[in-house]
């Protein structure tokens, strides 16, 4: 072997070992040895819904910050306080409850864990500084959809009826209200908003949250019938009893979707569907986990908001919405984001 092959070798072993001692030496991901973990609600992680959307967040930190995740699925709520345990027991560093079922287990379990860090999606806290209540600003996703309802609706007559009067389906309902009257108030076409009215805080609700509930659809039957022609069910799955009143009516009404973008997790609904008010948990859940185990912020039992600001909660895009629709929406949602638009007036 000459002296140029030889030379050569040389220089190709000495780029390889360069490699290798760069690969070894790499930095590990800013989030490496911070422990997330997650409790979810009754079914499965695949669910389509809340939990699937606080997994999905779960997955997306894991994935970017190099963090480790551990999870247990409930079955029943039975599992509640046992799964809560078995998370104590992993030595996590925020434990994430999801949904409000789970409010009860995760606030004792705060209670008796004052050192341990949690989060409740969708629910509350009861005192205890570690656990951090993550909830949503509807009313102003709402109004977007409120809008979005009157200028495609033909009759003018929009729907909206829910599942409890509480706050949490109220101020879907309020921002609704408000968002169609909006249309009324600057195009001067007058829109009837059948199921509620947010000035007496008057309107029809199911009773329950039962999916598919059958006094849901005698409900929308009724609104169909007083010719309101975009629908929105704040009370969990209640898509396919809608769906049903619609058909059966022989109308060419549109749904609203609510929590989640239901066009894209049941496309067996999206020739109904005109958009979808969502609550941005997989947002939520990543934000708190980069603060804590990126920022390295100190973990605090103040809520957590979701807003149009923050990407929290917003209205899904469809092909209902047209340009000239979306531009007009993102001026409102603009309005909303910098105060001079008030969705609950």
């Amino acid at each position: 072997m000459n002296n140029v092959s030889r030379k050569a070798l040389a220089g190709v072993a000495m780029a390889a070992a360069s490699l290798l001692v760069l690969s070894g030496c790499a930095s590990p991901k800013p989030g490496a040895g911070y422990i997330e973990c997650g409790v979810s609600d009754e079914g499965s992680w695949t669910d389509k819904s809340f939990n699937e959307s606080v997994m999905d967040g779960l997955m997306k930190a894991k994935d970017e910050f190099g963090v480790e995740l551990k999870s247990a699925e409930s079955n029943s709520s039975e599992d509640f306080a046992p799964n809560l345990q078995s998370m104590i027991d992993a030595k996590c560093d925020v434990i994430i409850a999801v949904g409000f079922n789970l409010v009860d287990a995760v606030n004792t379990a705060a209670e008796a864990n004052p050192t341990n860090n949690f989060v409740t999606i969708d629910g509350w806290s009861n005192g205890a500084t570690n656990l951090k209540p993550v909830g949503y600003n509807m009313a102003e996703s709402s109004y977007l959809a409120g809008y979005a309802a009157a200028s495609y609706s033909t009759t003018k007559v929009v729907g909206v009826y829910g599942g409890m009067k509480i706050g949490a389906v109220t101020a879907f309902m309020d921002g609704f209200y408000y968002g169609a009257k909006a249309y009324e108030t600057e195009t001067g076409t007058p829109v009837t908003v059948v199921g509620w009215d947010a000035t007496t805080q008057k309107g029809d609700f199911i009773g329950g949250f039962a999916p598919n509930d059958a006094a849901g659809k005698a409900i929308a039957a009724g609104q169909l019938a007083q010719g309101a022609d975009v629908l929105l069910p704040v009370g969990g799955d209640q898509f396919g009893a809608l769906s049903e009143a619609i058909n059966e009516a022989g109308s060419s009404a549109k749904m609203i979707g609510v929590d989640k973008n239901w066009t894209v997790a049941n496309p067996e609904y999206a020739d109904l569907m005109l958009t979808s008010i969502e609550k941005r948990m997989t947002q939520a859940v990543y934000d708190i986990v980069k603060a804590a185990a990126v920022d390295k912020t100190p973990f605090t039992g103040d809520a957590y908001t979701g807003t149009l600001a923050n990407n929290g909660t917003d209205i899904s895009e469809t092909t209902f919405i047209d340009d000239a629709l979306k531009a007009k929406l993102a001026t409102l949602k603009a309005g909303i984001i910098d105060g001079s638009i008030n969705p609950l007036q």
